[in-house]
């Protein structure tokens, strides 16, 4: 066999590999809507990029509540909770009452998340005025409580401020050895992969960027929230950045008051959805930081306000 018919041969083959994958609608990470507006079909051909259709949001949250809930947790000793895991809770909570958020494109296709996942990202330690940054991600099904979460989100910080190297830092560590032709190569390999579903669930589950949504707590680091861009690599369709906490001069019943408010603002896809249950799940986020004693709870030694993060009524 002659080298053109070679070459002829393994054109026709790699033609009728892609034409096979592209029949491939399954993911190890979410469920394909084929029910979805054909003009909402056609938007991730029109906006081939998450930052191409990225939409911005800002919202402030009246905290004068949420901090003395997170002094009584403090004072009750049960569990130890900040700023940082009572949004994490309230984001939580604005997934699974609006699941319409949890969405992502992928492969130029709209998909419904398995699952709530959340990426935040913490302070490793602190030397010479440079903070290392680690980030965690964590599934937060809806049968869970806060105090739960709050124990699962500070083991999972316990481990990334130990110092010891993490999965992910040995993973970076092996794969930053390649000489850049080789590393771009793989990259591109791995964009291609994920493009047609085939990457295991095992990858996906370790990747942070593979999420419902991103936050950053700048607050933590006395920073107000700036406008967070996409990675266009993963999944999340949603980057939520959060700032310090100020006083600010707000109308309430008609009269100027200042009250303790913490500003965050939103990236968000809109291929994924439209901009009306952006803001229902906004709204919920909100309600759940402003009203901690009844979305958050776990104050209670009988247990009456250990409440899932998606009540009975609305499973």
């Amino acid at each position: 066999m002659t080298l053109p018919y070679i070459v002829i041969y393994v054109i026709l083959g790699i033609v009728v590999l892609l034409t096979l994958l592209n029949f491939k609608t399954s993911r190890a990470d979410g469920t394909l809507i084929r029910a979805a507006h054909k003009y909402r079909k056609m938007m991730p051909y029109l906006m081939r990029g998450r930052n191409e259709s990225v939409v911005y949001f800002d919202d402030y949250v009246d905290v004068e509540e949420l901090l003395q809930y997170v002094q009584d947790v403090k004072a009750k000793g049960d569990f130890n909770a900040d700023i940082t895991h009572c949004t994490i809770g309230a984001i939580a909570i604005g997934f699974h009452e609006n699941p319409k958020m949890n969405r992502f494109v992928a492969g130029r296709r709209l998909y419904q998340r398995d699952g709530v996942h959340l990426t935040f990202s913490m302070k490793r330690e602190q030397l010479n005025r440079a903070a290392k940054v680690a980030i965690s991600k964590l599934e937060i099904p809806p049968t869970q409580t806060f105090k739960e979460l709050c124990e699962r989100m500070n083991q999972n910080i316990a481990v990334e401020r130990s110092g010891e190297k993490t999965y992910t830092d040995k993973e970076l560590d092996l794969i930053m050895l390649l000489p850049r032709p080789l590393l771009r190569g793989a990259v591109a390999l791995m964009r291609l992969v994920d493009y047609y579903g085939l990457l295991p669930k095992s990858f996906i589950d370790g990747d942070a960027m593979f999420a419902s949504a991103v936050v950053a707590n700048l607050g933590s680091l006395n920073m107000s929230a700036g406008y967070h861009h996409f990675y266009e690599w993963g999944t999340a369709s949603l980057f939520m950045m959060i700032g310090k906490i100020e006083e600010r001069p707000v109308v309430i019943d008609g009269e100027i008051q200042v009250r303790k408010q913490m500003l965050i603002r939103f990236s968000f896809d809109e291929r994924i959805d439209d901009g009306l249950n952006a803001r229902f799940g906004i709204d919920s986020v909100r309600n759940a930081l402003e009203n901690p004693y009844t979305y958050l709870g776990c104050l209670k030694d009988n247990g009456e306000d250990h409440r899932p993060f998606l009540p009975a009524s609305k499973a």
